[in-house]
């Protein structure tokens, strides 16, 4: 049972985890409340992205805003506080108790990290972000986004499955960000759908890319029965410019035979915008949908 104030759980931070196939970068591992004292139980575990911006306003870049204007994102606001939204769900008995992994973005590989790769095989040009014309050839050949999947799937969770109660099967084995994190996690859903059971994509930055990205879901996104996917953006800034690609993920969903609200979630929330405080007020709707308490 978690804490009544819903500050519970205990933080492992791994200052360089090295990697093979990416440049070594801090994680945080976020222990649930009851954790050490139920020593025979095991939890199933969620991977987040950008995870400097989860836990802590000191470790986040962006406390005060930042907008990248060649690469087309903005963030506003201070960090995710995952931790007490996760405390404060455990403690209501709405999910169950999950680790939490947060993997740090390296903030000059983030955009070529989280830019789905194999959708842009075989083509120098793609649309850039908002129309903009960016060196596409330059930057297409250097995503390593391939790379940095094998990264969590090869080296982050087995680490995780090896020194943690974790349950490692897929049905409970989720991943989440937004943004390119949003990218990113359904990119994984789609190259590794026996390794990961649900995402939650927020604000997912389908402009990136054009239509390369969704036509390339719509032969490589999973058939339903084995997965839950959460869905959202917001109308303002730059959401706005994520309804094609929404509708176009949405359609496709559909066609791979997924249910809404059973399977499936899309929502958007009319005014907000790409901001961390408006992903953080939210949070608790994928968080919900994906770990739902099995007392329910």
């Amino acid at each position: 049972m978690a804490d009544k104030n819903h500050n519970a759980g205990s933080f492992h931070h791994i200052d360089g985890f090295r990697s093979a196939f990416v440049e070594n970068r801090p994680i945080d591992v976020w222990l649930p409340p009851g954790y050490e004292q139920n020593s025979n139980q095991r939890y199933p575990v969620m991977y987040l992205h950008d995870g400097q911006m989860m836990f802590d306003n000191s470790t986040s870049p962006l406390n005060k805003g930042f907008f990248n204007g060649v690469m087309g994102w903005y963030y506003g606001g201070l960090f995710w506080d995952v931790d007490k939204t996760v405390s404060k769900l455990v403690y209501d008995e709405t999910i169950e108790p999950v680790i939490l992994v947060s993997v740090w973005n390296l903030p000059t590989k983030r955009g070529t990290e989280y830019m789905p790769q194999k959708m842009f095989e075989g083509h120098k040009r793609g649309t850039g972000f908002d129309g903009m014309e960016l060196k596409k050839e330059v930057w297409i050949e250097s995503l390593t986004s391939d790379k940095y999947l094998r990264f969590l799937v090869e080296e982050i969770k087995p680490y995780i499955d090896t020194h943690y109660r974790s349950k490692v099967d897929r049905a409970n084995t989720y991943i989440m960000g937004s943004s390119m994190g949003g990218m990113i996690s359904a990119y994984a859903i789609a190259e590794y759908p026996r390794i990961f059971g649900g995402a939650a994509c927020l604000s997912t930055h389908w402009p990136a890319g054009g239509d390369l990205v969704t036509d390339w879901y719509k032969d490589n996104w999973p058939k339903a029965g084995n997965h839950r996917i959460y869905f959202d953006r917001g109308t303002k800034n730059l959401d706005a410019q994520y309804g094609r690609g929404h509708q176009q993920m949405n359609a496709i969903m559909q066609e791979r035979g997924f249910s809404h609200g059973v399977d499936w979630i899309s929502k958007i929330f009319e005014g907000e915008g790409h901001m961390i405080s408006a992903w953080r007020d939210r949070l608790h709707i994928p968080l919900e949908f994906l770990l739902a308490s099995k007392n329910d």
